[in-house]
């Protein structure tokens, strides 16, 4: 295992310290318990958006603090749920009194840990829960269908929402309205190595793939050989458009997320391959968006994320934001 680290117990305490130092002006980070807030929080009269999860998938999620998009974010360990005492910690320095509004990827832990801090809150809260993975229904890690990149979406329309004033309810109904119109397929063509572990997650021939892997490195549909680009691509967005039943006519969001260990050049490869494929299904992207967002540490592979998006998503992610990890109209 090569990795820029010191010991595998400090390395995301370090990294969080790096990461507030970085961002000063826009992020504050909080020890005992762990939780990033917004530099300017609480904001007066706004519905607080908090995500959270384990870390390992950065910019996912402290990389989404800022205007327009998170008020707070939670990270665990890597690839381990964040604890309540943090979520509620959060909750405590970010509400101004409009609610708070839980942002949570469908993982037992994050779902487990999210709904108890929940219960603890003495403020009004309500919660999104985000399950965009169409790859396999349930895993060892949820009950149900995970969720993945497609949280990014859900975090920047609803963050664009609670920024101009939407309240609580409204928050919410958007939120999970986004997630009923996202689906996302996950490819892998390495394993990535957790630094407590210090090997592979899982081992993979080097002419091999997984096809609909998840964001920790969990099964997907099948192992298989490693085939052209565009064959592999076409599988991936014919399940999404299959699944969330998208076409001629429709408009979508299209995210292609690199998961840590993949160049920009391949990655800009399957957009051109994503973009011709939406082409030929009369399906017209309207927004694009192309980069490392929900990583896997440095495992090569990417996603695809298919949005279908009415006018009211899309002006929420034409809206100015300013986090670390995107920024547009600021």
């Amino acid at each position: 295992m090569k990795k820029f680290m010191n010991d595998a117990e400090t390395i995301l305490s370090e990294s969080l310290r790096g990461f507030g130092a970085a961002h000063a002006d826009l992020v504050k980070v909080q020890s005992d318990p762990t939780f990033v807030t917004r530099a300017d929080a609480p904001v007066a009269g706004k519905v607080a958006l908090i995500s959270g999860g384990g870390s390992g998938h950065e910019p996912l999620h402290a990389g989404f603090v800022g205007r327009g998009m998170l008020d707070a974010a939670c990270p665990g360990e890597v690839f381990t749920s964040p604890t309540p005492d943090q979520m509620l910690a959060a909750a405590e320095a970010v509400d101004s009194g409009a609610g708070v509004l839980y942002i949570v990827k469908n993982y037992s832990g994050d779902v487990m840990n999210f709904e108890m801090a929940a219960e603890m809150a003495s403020g009004e809260t309500a919660t999104v829960l985000t399950n965009d993975d169409v790859a396999v229904e349930d895993s060892s890690f949820t009950t149900g269908r995970r969720g993945v990149a497609g949280t990014v979406i859900v975090e920047k329309i609803v963050g664009a929402a609670a920024e101009g004033g939407a309240d609580l309810a409204a928050c919410k109904a958007l939120g999970d309205r986004v997630n009923a119109a996202t689906g996302s397929m996950g490819l892998a063509l390495t394993s990535c190595t957790v630094p407590a572990a210090g090997k592979p997650t899982f081992e993979i021939g080097e002419d091999e793939i997984e096809m609909g892997v998840g964001i920790h490195g969990e099964p997907g549909r099948r192992r298989s050989k490693l085939a052209p680009a565009s064959e592999m691509v076409g599988e991936m967005v014919e399940a999404i458009a299959s699944d969330r039943k998208f076409g001629s006519g429709d408009q979508v969001i299209a995210l292609v997320n690199g998961f840590g260990g993949t160049p920009l050049m391949e990655l800009y490869l399957v957009y051109d391959i994503v973009a011709g494929l939406c082409r030929d299904r009369g399906i017209a992207i309207a927004r694009s968006l192309v980069g490392n967002l929900t990583t896997s540490l440095e495992m090569a592979g990417c996603s695809v994320t298919l949005t279908k998006a009415d006018d009211e998503m899309l002006t929420h992610w034409d809206a100015p934001v300013h986090t670390a990890g995107l920024r547009w109209g600021c």
